[in-house]
């Protein structure tokens, strides 16, 4: 099997249409910024169509679509519209939908998302700090919430995963709530968002991954990995990739694009290029898992028989 064949699972990755009934209030803020930089290169309608002109030269054989972050009174719309795109074009082959988990609808929303049958897991997000010197402990919503830490049995009793994002500095407090629930798949999302490469915040971003994986129900999706000021280059993410990947093993790690939010540093096709690169001497069967077994197996994806 040549790179080229490689079957690829991209695991997180993300559409939406500006101009239909959805809204996404972070994309048409002219004033939105992020630690990207400006959003405007991808505040535009991203669709099927050019995802698979982005990937036509690697062998995409399935997609996971995370929720996009649109207006939270439409996210089951925003499911729904998912699961019509999947009937026109043959993916998303699973969703990850919204739903708050300590609102007073928390168990009707969730509930909602799970009748959907590609929805395999829920992306809810606690409160973060604004930077490591910074802190939300103990506010609602936050890793410390009591309410919001107890709302996340309502994905167990669905049986829904979780994706979890939340930036480095707050790694170990969401190992916490991990071991909380031992019962409860997650998806750490973006490689934890090691985002400040100083060697003081890498050790910060180190002790957190190693907390996380050492509770077994958490995986590891290998993406966002932009840098501000920097370029999306192995010199710059090749160590941080091998190293989440040592930290958490073959077995639990997924490669995923976040596309089209990580274009303003990538084309998905170079992004894919250099996780081949920087995978060339793995095994062919870790390269596989890595590539898309894993990420079949999170999010319970069916191929289609040959």
């Amino acid at each position: 099997m040549t790179d080229d064949d490689l079957p690829i699972v991209d695991a997180h990755h993300h559409l939406w249409d500006l101009d239909g009934p959805i809204r996404y209030p972070w994309l048409t803020s002219v004033e939105n910024r992020s630690h990207l930089g400006d959003y405007s290169r991808f505040r535009r309608s991203y669709l099927p169509p050019e995802y698979r002109r982005d990937t036509a030269l690697h062998n995409v054989v399935a997609t996971v679509h995370v929720e996009a972050e649109c207006d939270r009174s439409q996210q089951v719309a925003e499911t729904e519209w998912l699961t019509g795109i999947h009937a026109q074009h043959g993916f998303p082959n699973a969703i990850v939908a919204h739903a708050w988990v300590d609102t007073p609808d928390a168990e009707e929303i969730v509930a909602k998302q799970k009748t959907f049958p590609l929805v395999r897991g829920i992306r809810t997000k606690p409160v973060i700090a604004s930077g490591p010197s910074d802190s939300v402990r103990g506010q609602p919503r936050s890793l410390q919430d009591p309410k919001w830490r107890q709302g996340l049995t309502l994905l167990e009793k669905y049986d829904l995963s979780w994706d979890l994002r939340v930036p480095w500095y707050h790694l170990e407090e969401a190992a916490e709530v991990c071991r909380e629930h031992p019962g409860l798949r997650v998806a750490l999302n973006h490689t934890g968002y090691p985002l400040d490469r100083s060697r003081e915040q890498l050790a910060v971003w180190r002790r957190g991954m190693e907390a996380l994986a050492s509770c077994p129900n958490v995986w590891c999706k290998v993406s966002g990995l932009t840098v501000r000021d920097q370029p999306w280059t192995l010199a710059v993410n090749g160590s941080v990739i091998r190293e989440a990947i040592g930290i958490f093993g073959i077995w639990r790690c997924m490669l995923a694009s976040n596309h089209p939010v990580d274009g303003v540093k990538a084309s998905w096709d170079w992004i894919y290029t250099q996780f081949k690169d920087v995978t060339v001497g793995y095994a062919p069967d870790d390269r596989r898992r890595l590539f898309a077994g894993n990420a079949l197996a999170f999010y319970r994806i069916a191929l289609p028989a040959a």
